[in-house]
């Protein structure tokens, strides 16, 4: 008989990220996968284009707000249908176990499977766990964690410390590619900046603040977001919107990277060596786990940290300047460690824990 697999998360690409690393690994061992997310999520934009043979099951989402708002009062009536939802999908699929990478969609998932005794898995990527793997943490059989420190605060009989789990493609990109794509030479350093899947307005306008003074010595590949190309036309640098089947060849090529402190996207300049330059979410807009994950590798001397409310001019080109001149110290101690988990290697740990 087949077996069958459930993943949910969503709400941002790191939510979804782990699960598309893994999923591969479950289609090629002949296993019945299927994702349950949102109707309008990102999750849904993600898992229908890589994935387009598994089935993708909708579910009713609220959001788990930390501040007041009327939608509030809207909210629990949808996570109480997202748990219908939710259990009438379990139910009908009966899968073996469900995968959660967090996210309010997961949140429903979690439940329902509580009440029908299927075992949860949950990952979580950052220093300090989200909202929902909080809630759905008691509920699980077993968390993952990124951080060796989050695991050391978790109970012990349900915590696995695993490092991040990367997608295998990120270590098969084309340098030589890369550098066609944009149109770029070897004799300058690349600089590679990502702000996350929708961007980031402050780190894309100190790009265009400081892009004469950087072309002198570097060239720029700007991943600005959705919405946010500059119309810049100028030899060695090159826009994009988005990346995605270029991303790999993208990083194989840039000798430096500046972007946010997701979790996911920095224990992949880790595992590539890419000596980093990382601009946390501040704690005004976020709940300050991306600080927590920059200042954790700035600690172990993976990267330089720069606040979101310290970026001007001279700040940013000195930074950018002190990067490039430490690269060589910066790759070394990435060397000294290994903190991640290829997704053959996540399948089979998975695998182990059902038996």
């Amino acid at each position: 008989m087949k077996k069958k697999v459930v993943f949910t998360g969503g709400g941002s690409a790191g939510h979804v990220s782990v699960n598309a690393a893994i999923i591969p690994e479950f289609i090629k061992n002949n296993w019945d996968v299927t994702y349950i997310g949102s109707e309008k999520g990102i999750e849904k934009t993600i898992i229908q284009k890589e994935f387009p043979q598994i089935s993708y099951r909708v579910i009713s989402v609220g959001k788990l707000r930390r501040y007041i708002s009327l939608e509030n009062m809207k909210d629990p009536f949808r996570v109480v249908k997202g748990i219908f939802d939710a259990r009438r999908i379990l139910k009908s699929i009966r899968p073996d176990f469900i995968f959660s990478k967090g996210g309010f969609v997961s949140v429903p998932v979690v439940l329902a499977a509580k009440m029908l005794k299927i075992p949860v898995f949950i990952h979580e990527s950052d220093y300090t766990p989200g909202l929902a793997n909080k809630i759905a943490m008691p509920l699980s059989s077993k968390i993952f964690t990124t951080f060796e420190e989050t695991a050391s605060s978790l109970p012990k009989e349900k915590a696995l410390y695993i490092g991040a789990v990367l997608r295998d493609g990120i270590f098969h990109g084309n340098a030589v590619k890369g550098r066609e794509l944009c149109g770029f030479t070897d004799k300058k350093p690349i600089v590679l900046v990502m702000g996350g899947s929708l961007g980031a307005v402050r780190i894309n306008n100190v790009i265009h603040e400081t892009l004469d003074e950087l072309l002198k010595s570097y060239q720029i590949i700007h991943i600005c977001g959705k919405g946010n190309m500059p119309g810049i036309e100028r030899k060695g640098y090159q826009a994009y919107e988005y990346v995605h089947d270029e991303l790999f060849d993208l990083l194989a090529a840039a000798n430096l990277v500046v972007s946010r402190a997701g979790s996911n996207s920095i224990f992949e300049f880790l595992g590539l060596q890419k000596p980093m330059l990382l601009i946390p979410l501040s704690a005004n807009a976020s709940r300050g786990d991306q600080i927590l994950n920059a200042n954790s590798f700035e600690k172990q001397g993976f990267c330089k940290v720069l606040q979101e409310e310290d970026i001007n001019y001279p700040a940013f080109i000195e930074a950018i300047n002190q990067l490039n001149k430490d690269s060589i110290a910066f790759k070394a101690k990435m060397k000294q460690k290994r903190p991640f988990k290829t997704a053959e290697e996540m399948y089979q740990l998975l695998i182990d824990l059902q038996k």
